[in-house]
């Protein structure tokens, strides 16, 4: 926005080196001695070529001494989006990948979720969650929590205080036959649901927003369904599940609303498929449940490691996407064993070419088409992708520092290599050491503040 004489409102920080993002056109795109500003509010101000200097240093009033110089081997990329993880499993991450889904939540995760109606375990489950994504990469994460709404309202606050963008859940759940004390009734859940969005939304948190979260339709009567669904229509909110995951499931689902045409038929008469719905997995959804999502605006989370860990299926992202359904990528700890959206972008990568092996014509995906995926394919799914998701001027700076030849770290770089193959190489062996940096709406939140 210009000022009277001509000149742009000042910057807090400027930037200068190699910057690589995805758009809608191109799945990479890699600008090289850039320079990018950012102003006081977090959000980009400019992205010019480094040439520029002199011109930009007077127009928005900085001065040239002051920007911030990359070094040989770093880059910007932006944050990582991680569509769908369980903040409450975080516990038993790594372990108890012995049993396929149903069985698996009725041996390992109803009894841990139990666990968070003690607000000081949830509190250090929370803590240890927030801090090791933001570490990761995850600028952005939506949550699922559990039934119990002060230790979801607690994971809000924690997210805050971190400075991680997040949507947060508090799961819903009024039918539960395995674990007898971890479901709720009817009002119950429908009171807590609204107890919880009203006051989330009350904390008035600037990146911290409430999501509707009926945890899976084989845990919800279609009474509650129907009932989250006119409170997310109501309130204009997010809306966050489950969907065809593993083929026992949607067998369940079948058996459990015999007057739907679909399991996405079941969401879809509730209300609950909307621009602003993301439902995780998605393995066995048909090409006409495909259609409805498209028609909904209803987006898809792929958890590829999870998918994997309790055998439940392979999603083909080509055929998705093929049909124009927004998609992200999702860790799903702990069905997923890593809480790091580094490893779902390897092992998508690795599902497509599981998948192409089976069948040449399942085209397998190419590293920069997953980038596009877990960066700003994850905003779109969210729906916030006018927000977050890459570096176009006006959006709020989410974005990690990277330093492939980080000390002590994971990759040897042996030849000169350009700013691609540097990425392909962070994507492919990198890990935390490597993100020197990481900045949320224009906050440095890594590293964490050395009291944590």
């Amino acid at each position: 926005m210009a000022n009277s004489d001509g000149t742009c409102a000042a910057v807090a920080h400027v930037y200068r080196g190699t910057f690589v993002h995805s758009t809608q056109q191109t799945p990479l795109e890699i600008l090289e001695d850039a320079l990018l500003g950012v102003d006081a509010q977090g959000k980009i101000a400019f992205l010019a070529e480094g040439k520029d200097l002199e011109k930009l240093a007077q127009l928005f009033g900085f001065s040239p001494s002051a920007v911030d110089q990359l070094k040989q081997h770093e880059f910007f990329m932006p944050g990582m989006v991680d569509t769908h993880i369980h903040a409450a499993q975080y516990s038993y991450c790594g372990t108890a990948l012995d049993m396929p889904l149903l069985q698996w939540l009725d041996t390992y995760t109803f009894p841990v979720e139990s666990r968070f109606k003690d607000l000081k375990f949830a509190k250090n489950v929370y803590t240890h969650v927030v801090k090791r994504t933001l570490r990761n990469g995850t600028t952005t994460a939506c949550y699922f929590a559990t039934i119990h709404t002060d230790a979801s309202l607690l994971l809000g606050k924690i997210a805050n205080e971190f400075g991680q963008r997040a949507l947060v859940g508090k799961v819903c759940m009024d039918r539960n036959d395995a674990v007898e004390h971890y479901k709720e009734h009817f009002d119950e859940s429908h009171e807590e649901t609204c107890r919880f969005i009203k006051e989330l939304l009350n904390k008035k948190y600037p990146l911290v927003k409430p999501v509707v979260t009926p945890r899976f339709a084989p845990s919800c009567t279609e009474a509650l369904l129907s009932r989250l669904g006119a409170i997310a229509k109501n309130n204009n909110l997010h809306i966050q599940s489950h969907i065809s995951e593993n083929i026992e499931e949607v067998q369940l689902v079948k058996a459990l609303f015999p007057e739907s045409k679909s399991y996405t038929d079941v969401y879809h008469k509730n209300n609950l498929l909307t621009d602003k719905t993301v439902m995780a997995h998605g393995c066995h959804l048909t090409d006409e449940e495909l259609d409805l999502f498209r028609e909904t605006g209803a987006s898809v989370s792929h958890c590829p490691n999870s998918n994997f860990s309790l055998c439940s299926g392979i999603l083909n992202v080509s055929n998705v996407l093929k049909h124009k359904v927004k998609l992200g990528l999702g860790t799903d700890v702990a069905g997923g064993y890593s809480a790091s959206m580094l490893d779902a972008v390897r092992r998508a990568l690795d599902a497509s070419k599981v998948l192409n092996i089976q069948n040449p014509k399942n085209k397998a995906l190419t590293f920069e088409e997953v980038f596009r995926l877990a960066t700003l394919g994850g905003s779109q799914a969210l729906s916030l992708d006018n927000q977050t998701g890459n570096f176009e001027v006006g959006k709020d700076f989410d974005a990690l520092r990277v330093n492939v030849a980080a000390p002590d770290g994971p990759i040897d770089l042996i030849q000169n290599e350009g700013p691609k193959a540097l990425l392909e190489k962070f994507l492919n062996l990198g890990d935390d050491r490597n993100i020197v940096e990481v900045f949320v709406a224009g906050k440095k939140v890594v590293p964490l503040p050395t009291a944590e």
